[in-house]
């Protein structure tokens, strides 16, 4: 009930736009700035992200009792996952996905003039940056960040980067959606993400990939993107930690993995570790943290295929 009242609000906003007024310009949306996930045990999330994985925390964000709040793990100069120690609220261990603009207040005023629903002004979080947040219409938290010069991001840069990171790359976040339409029509038409790619297995449509719309085209595999998961019925608290995941990019699957299983703490990960071909045709391994949010390894390049076929599959009902 909880999404349904949050697309019903989200479809009544759309029409909120005056008739014949002229909206902002969207200001650029640049890249995937980070994924905020909720953990019931910091420590055991530090071994894995940090001692497992191979990043390094570049900061945290206290409590008035110096408790730590929020760790940042640092993927690289722009990416980062942040561990919250608070409760959870409602989307599993998901608090919210990020992504980089260059102008925020810029973004919250052409949002709201599109008809979506935004905070009165825009903020400056504990870390130094310019933010605000919206919901989409299944009811996911989408941060928007502009980051400042003399933010605790911007001072770190360079710093945190060990050899041992698993990627330095995140290269796609990905969240469940149930009602197609009104998420393109708020990434796509809205926001200005691209699709780039869908398929499924079965009678329906499983996966939708769509591309920030202003990244580095440059980069290996192109820019970032979002993978939204389409699903129908209830979703359980181990379907939620599977389809809320994030998606690190690394050149070779197989050398990842060895990496892996010779790391001393290999023994304290309890999974198998399993190197899959996807619907894609790209290799790729499964993880998944302490609390079981799926952590996908992702090689760019196809396994032995010259082109993937787009489904044209219907999406669950």
């Amino acid at each position: 009930m909880k999404r349904l009242a949050a697309l019903l609000v989200f479809s009544s906003l759309l029409f909120a736009t005056p008739v014949g007024a002229k909206p902002p310009k969207r200001p650029r949306i640049l890249g995937v700035a980070h994924i905020a996930l909720y953990v019931s045990d910091l420590q055991k999330s530090r071994a894995f992200y940090e001692d497992f994985l191979g990043y390094a925390e570049a900061f945290d964000i206290k409590r008035a009792d110096g408790s730590v709040r929020i760790a940042f793990v640092k993927i690289n100069d722009d990416q980062f996952v942040e561990l919250l120690t608070d409760p959870p609220k409602q989307d599993g261990q998901l608090d919210h996905i990020a992504f980089i603009t260059d102008n925020a207040e810029g973004m919250r005023k052409y949002l709201a003039s599109q008809g979506v629903a935004v905070p009165v002004k825009v903020g400056k979080g504990d870390d130094g940056n310019v933010e605000f947040s919206v919901a989409d219409p299944d009811g996911h938290g989408v941060e928007f960040v502009q980051y400042e010069p003399h933010s605790l991001t911007r001072r770190d840069a360079g710093k945190h980067l060990p050899d041992t990171r698993i990627s330095t790359r995140l290269f796609h976040v990905g969240v469940p959606a149930a009602h197609l339409a009104a998420t393109e029509k708020f990434y796509d038409d809205i926001l200005g993400f691209q699709e780039i790619w869908r398929g499924g297995s079965g009678k329906t449509l499983g996966w939708v990939n769509t591309r920030v719309p202003d990244g580095d085209t440059g980069a290996l595999d192109g820019s970032d993107y979002l993978e939204v998961q389409l699903y129908a019925g209830p979703l359980d608290p181990t379907t939620l930690g599977t389809r809320n995941h994030l998606c690190f990019q690394t050149p070779d699957i197989g050398k990842t993995v060895d990496i892996l299983n010779a790391r001393p703490n290999r023994k304290d990960y309890p999974r198998t570790i399993e190197i899959k071909t996807g619907k894609n045709c790209k290799r790729q391994v499964n993880l998944f943290d302490p609390d079981g949010t799926r952590i996908e390894l992702m090689e760019p390049a196809l396994a032995g295929c010259t082109s993937v076929a787009i489904s044209t599959l219907p999406p669950p009902q």
